[in-house]
């Protein structure tokens, strides 16, 4: 074994994970390449051809970078466990009213999990992913930081690995720029991986069709849902639309209405089957709730509030915020309005560069209900 230790990383086919495994050989690691077969999309009912790291290609792609340097590669079939928990969960969460997130879902509990299991099988000391991101040992803890690349930073998508997983994790990406992968995948030969494309979309709805997803998956739905209100926040009756769990907050295509000026969904009622709708001003919020934390970094928080940046999407770039804990709950204060704060997503606390942790958000609300912001310095 090598003098580095053995390391069993994650590869999807892609330029990251492929150029992550690179870097850790050339570093001196004895590497096994895993490539995880999550989801087969034929059995979906999508039109779409399959695509992304469950694709035969993609599967043959990381094979290829392990036989050309030499070290072995192994294809695990999880599409049981991953279905049974990543896809029921996103189908349920629409169901409830709520917009998922299943990216981070699957790295907490399938991929990391899954990595750790055959790490063990195959007397591996370390996993390591193609993720933008940093970890390091700190006052006895693991903490995640931001990547170096800030415009590929996938920190956010990490909050809820547990600290025995980072123990063993590496991100050999962490102090570069996809500039700086994309010219090393040329200079070492690997023009295709330079040049390929990248998926953004969810890997079992390569179609980007979620409602088509939700209709195939649950027999009966859009007879369940059809026929319910749009209504403004007044609580006036607009129109109606097709179903609750076939919008999001935030969302303003595709909602098939037409008041003379633009509006967004501001809220999910579930229990009614109402989407509200209102202005762009009106889909701002203040604060919001989120359970069911992981918190990485261990923070001294006076008077039991911490400034923090948060963000409430993978895509945001951070908005000031207050957090204070209560009980198993982190209660969010934000010093402006923030645009589509979605329940059923992450929300992830930084300290500057590093992670303080997240967890998901159930409930957002604005200044007069439930805050006041002159008891804030933040919010003066």
């Amino acid at each position: 074994m090598s003098k580095k230790g053995r390391v069993l990383v994650a590869m999807s086919g892609g330029i990251d994970s492929s150029l992550a495994a690179v870097i850790l050989h050339e570093q001196g690691y004895e590497v096994i390449g895993m490539t995880m077969k999550t989801w087969d999309y034929s059995t979906s009912g999508g039109s779409k051809k399959e695509t992304g790291c469950c694709s035969l290609d993609s599967i043959n792609d990381a094979r290829n970078i392990a036989v050309n340097l030499g070290f072995p590669h192994y294809i695990i079939d999880i599409r049981q466990e991953f279905g049974d928990f990543v896809i029921d969960h996103f189908t349920n969460e629409y169901l409830e009213g709520r917009t998922p997130n299943p990216c981070v879902l699957c790295n907490t509990h399938i991929k990391w999990d899954s990595l750790l299991r055959r790490a063990d099988q195959l007397d591996c000391q370390f996993i390591a992913t193609g993720h933008y991101a940093k970890v390091r040992h700190e006052n006895d803890r693991y903490v995640i930081s931001r990547g170096q690349d800030l415009l590929k930073d996938q920190s956010y998508a990490l909050w809820g690995i547990s600290q025995e997983s980072l123990s063993r994790t590496i991100f050999p990406l962490g102090d570069l720029h996809k500039s700086e992968i994309k010219q090393m995948a040329i200079d070492k030969g690997f023009f295709e991986l330079a040049t390929k494309s990248e998926s953004y979309e969810i890997c079992f709805v390569p179609d980007n069709d979620y409602r088509g997803f939700l209709r195939r998956r649950v027999e009966g739905l859009e007879q369940k849902v059809a026929g319910g209100s749009f209504v403004l926040e007044s609580g006036e009756v607009v129109g109606t639309h097709e179903g609750y769990p076939f919008y999001t907050v935030g969302q303003r295509k595709g909602l098939g209405i037409a008041l003379g000026y633009p509006v967004y969904v501001t809220e999910i009622q579930k229990d009614t089957n109402r989407v509200v709708l209102g202005t762009f001003d009106e889909l701002s919020r203040d604060g919001m709730y989120v359970n069911k934390l992981n918190l990485q970094k261990y923070i001294k928080i006076p008077s039991g509030r911490y400034d923090t940046i948060t963000k409430v999407r993978y895509n945001d770039s951070g908005n000031p915020a207050i957090i204070e804990q209560v009980g198993d709950t982190m209660k969010v204060f934000f010093g402006k309005g923030v645009n589509a704060i979605a329940p059923g997503q992450a929300a992830v606390f930084y300290e500057g560069s590093d992670m303080i942790g997240g967890g998901w958000i159930t409930k957002s609300f604005r200044q007069n209900s439930e805050i006041d912001k002159s008891k804030f310095a933040l919010f003066s």
